[in-house]
């Protein structure tokens, strides 16, 4: 696409971002949709021939032919195939049909002395043939861009985490000061929980499902066609072992797709965390505690030459947002359909890659803001110091600890809505009938030492 294209783009995924989305193409454009068909078309025919029961024979040069087709799929093969779907192309009409035209377009393609032609497409359903191509690219396009994606900005918080895990900061619940953490554990919640969402996509990916049962999922034409061949385990060893997928072996002409919805919702999950930390990140940087490295000729504002906005965490949850938008919509509506068949779904799928665009423009938006942002460690520690109050769960645990009843009213009654400082703490201690030695390790507390075991937690990364 040239720079003028992208301009008059009608979605800002093939326009603006073009760019960041291009990765997908391999697997989520409508030539890739051509391409994973032709190799399920050809996958199946080289397994035909080698059924016993059928008189197709493919010799070596044959398959590395026919395998030539999807291995190196080009520009004019795809327009080839748009072509005999929409105009026709020799002796083929138009088919209005783009399953089709696929069949046509390897037929179009054997060799001149071939007699493979009858059997391409035999005895199944278009649903056969798209079942196995979405999944395909779906898998690589999870395995290939996504993921590794994702993994990025994985690293970049677990290694923001180990270099700032003994950095005290004020931790904020209910957005009201509260017990002090570091950067470098909160950093480390972050890594930690998409780790999980990442291991949740990776399941989910692994248990993507492929049929090949026919028109209603009986195998009928196969059946009717060679009676005696076992075409479930046919299917089976197709599905599993040519394709590396898990066979499905009940279905309608459709393959149900709850295992496609445990990935459009694994995905959400992982969204869901990048929109936490885009969150935070943006207070974060609100409150100063993070600083941002100016972009050399980036404007901020078009009316305020000072301010450098935090744009990418902005962006990365425009993004996510609106990809879960998409991402739940698909795995709402790919798990229904009317009866044995409807065709409402097949528009749906081709907006799958729409959803994977969103995802991916957000995840490397997440992962350029975490690479502009350092920690402003004389602003968190001022604000530390600035709000001794929080250290008023420390005192009326250890005076629990004393065996004192009433510490956590009297600790209430010095600090609670009040402005406290340490002094004030002090004169409490000074009053207090305890032993010396817990007067000390009292006197001793401060709020940026009060971080607990916080700077160790790092280490649960691994």
């Amino acid at each position: 696409m040239t720079d003028t294209d992208a301009l008059y783009a009608v979605s800002p995924l093939d326009g603006r971002y073009s760019g960041r989305t291009a990765p997908l193409s391999p697997y989520a454009s409508e030539a890739a949709l051509m391409r994973a068909r032709v190799r399920v078309e050809v996958e199946y025919l080289i397994a035909l021939a080698d059924l016993e029961a059928t008189p197709l024979e493919l010799t070596i040069e044959d398959r590395e032919h026919l395998r030539g087709l999807y291995k190196h799929f080009a520009e004019e093969d795809a327009q080839l195939i748009k072509k005999l779907e929409t105009e026709g192309h020799a002796d083929f009409e138009a088919t209005n049909h783009d399953v089709k035209a696929v069949e046509y377009f390897v037929r179009h393609r054997l060799p001149a002395d071939s007699d493979a032609s009858a059997w391409i497409h035999f005895g199944l359903t278009s649903e056969d043939v798209n079942n196995l191509a979405h999944r395909l690219l779906v898998r690589d396009a999870v395995d290939e861009v996504l993921l590794p994606a994702l993994y990025d900005v994985q690293d970049a918080l677990a290694e923001m985490a180990r270099e700032y895990r003994d950095l005290p900061m004020l931790a904020r619940t209910h957005g009201q000061p509260a017990t002090p953490t570091t950067f470098g554990k909160e950093m480390a919640v972050y890594a930690s929980r998409l780790g999980r969402a990442t291991g949740r996509i990776r399941a989910a990916t692994d248990d993507l499902s492929g049929k090949l049962g026919g028109a209603s999922g009986t195998y009928a034409a196969h059946v009717a066609a060679y009676p005696d061949v076992d075409w479930q385990a046919v299917a089976e060893s197709f599905v599993a072992d040519g394709l590396a997928l898990e066979f499905e072996p009940l279905t309608t002409q459709v393959n149900p797709c709850d295992d496609l919805a445990a990935v459009f919702d694994a995905f959400r999950g992982a969204n869901d965390v990048l929109l936490d930390l885009d969150l935070d990140m943006w207070l974060y940087v609100s409150d100063r505690y993070l600083g941002q490295e100016a972009v050399a000729g980036e404007t901020g504002s078009s009316t305020m030459p000072h301010k450098v906005n935090p744009i990418d965490f902005e962006n990365s949850e425009g993004n996510l947002s609106k990809a879960n938008s998409d991402l739940g919509f698909l795995a709402d509506y790919v798990t229904t359909s009317r009866l044995q068949r409807d065709l409402s779904d097949s528009t749906v799928k081709r907006n799958i890659g729409g959803a994977f665009a969103h995802c991916l423009i957000g995840y490397a938006k997440t992962a350029a803001g975490l690479s502009k942002v350092v920690p402003t460690e004389a602003v968190m520690r001022e604000e530390l110091e600035s709000t001794p109050e929080i250290i008023g769960e420390a005192v009326q645990t250890i005076l629990r600890r004393e065996g004192q009843e009433d510490a956590y009213e009297r600790v209430k009654a010095v600090t609670r809505g009040k402005d406290v400082s340490l002094e004030d703490f002090r004169a409490m201690f000074d009053d207090l009938e305890v032993d010396e030695d817990v007067r000390e390790e009292l006197h001793a507390l401060t709020p940026t030492g009060y971080t607990g075991v916080a700077s160790e937690l790092v280490d649960d990364l691994g």
